[in-house]
């Protein structure tokens, strides 16, 4: 059978890892909320409703893709291109393209860098492999004027980051959202993996901790996942309402 994603990728390393999708969410959390576009995530209002289950659904779609046969992925990719032209036509206004761009160039710095942060830095290949299958994602959603290397797509990245983030109010109302359904030290524990994952114009605007402690901390959960302990710390760590949930993104 022919899948979307070779079954030894390293995107399937990625994204079958809960603690690692984890981490590519909080990363993106704390840049959805800068978005230039993200009044349209308050359009609908699913995402300031329950962040929380907002992040379900949308790795659910990430990782149907990512571990489903072609067939099956092409058709989930159809159906996501199919749910933002119903948005968009019931706004009456097209989402631009480069949020689109923005959206996808989240999902692979993050995956690039939440793998990093626990485990070790992506090889050549694999970083082009990363960027490849997302590239396809975007191209089965028909975002035009996507980048054809991985070197080419860090400079459009790094452009992007340096036009498409603006703080607003709606940065400030998604981050109470996140504070809400935390709690405040966990809140405060997401500011932490925010500031250790995010490109400095994201830190700087949203004044994340400059010395987090939480980077001096990954050596621990390392030998505590070593030692058969890490259901353990996600049980300390992690909403408990959501503990089966998380666990189940492991693949």
């Amino acid at each position: 059978m022919t899948y979307f994603v070779k079954p030894d990728s390293i995107v399937r390393h990625i994204w079958g890892d809960a603690d690692v999708i984890l981490l590519v969410f909080a990363g993106s959390a704390a840049e959805f909320a800068l978005n230039r576009a993200v009044d349209w995530l308050f359009y609908t209002g699913k995402l300031p409703a329950d962040p929380i289950a907002r992040l379900f659904s949308t790795v659910r779609y990430a990782q149907e893709i990512v571990f489903a046969p072609e067939l099956k992925a092409r058709q989930a990719i159809a159906q996501m291109d199919a749910i933002h032209g119903g948005v968009e036509q019931n706004r009456g206004h097209t989402i631009p393209d480069w949020a689109y761009r923005d959206v996808l160039y989240m999902l692979i710095d993050y995956s690039e860098r939440a793998y990093e942060t626990l485990y070790r830095p992506l090889t050549n290949p694999e970083r082009e492999e990363l960027f490849s299958t997302f590239r396809e994602v975007g191209a089965g959603m028909h975002v035009p004027d996507l980048p054809n290397t991985y070197a080419n797509w860090r400079i459009d990245r790094e452009a992007h980051l340096n036009r498409d983030l603006l703080r607003s109010e709606f940065t400030d109302k998604l981050f109470q959202r996140y504070r809400e359904q935390l709690g405040n030290w966990r809140y405060n524990l997401l500011r932490q993996a925010q500031a250790v994952l995010v490109p400095k114009q994201v830190s700087q605007q949203l004044a994340l901790p400059t010395k987090p402690l939480l980077a001096y901390s990954i050596g621990l959960y390392k030998v505590l996942n070593f030692l058969g302990l890490r259901s353990v710390v996600q049980r300390v760590l992690l909403p408990t309402d959501y503990l089966d949930q998380i666990r189940g993104l492991d693949r």
